[in-house]
């Protein structure tokens, strides 16, 4: 996975970010997109409809970058209900 350093991190905008609000997750290759779907449901303090949304910029990322997602939801993430 390319390693972001800070200043390049900081200066991402919020949408390449999995978890906009809080910038966690970023978006930035297809090694990001499997490092977020595998670290989702290590992310604290989100509501359910936080998650959707992370999910759904996830999952348009993987399509951009070629990631396969077998799961339809992120409530079917290892974990059970994603949290």
């Amino acid at each position: 996975m390319s390693k972001l350093d800070q200043e390049d991190r900081d200066d991402l905008p919020k949408r390449e970010f999995a978890f906009a609000k809080q910038r966690k997750e970023p978006l930035e290759d297809a090694a990001h997109v499997r490092n977020a779907i595998a670290r989702f449901n290590q992310v604290k303090d989100v509501s359910d409809d936080e998650r959707d949304e992370a999910w759904q910029r996830i999952t348009a990322a993987a399509r951009k970058f070629g990631v396969e997602v077998a799961e339809g939801s992120w409530r079917e993430l290892k974990g059970g209900n994603g949290k």
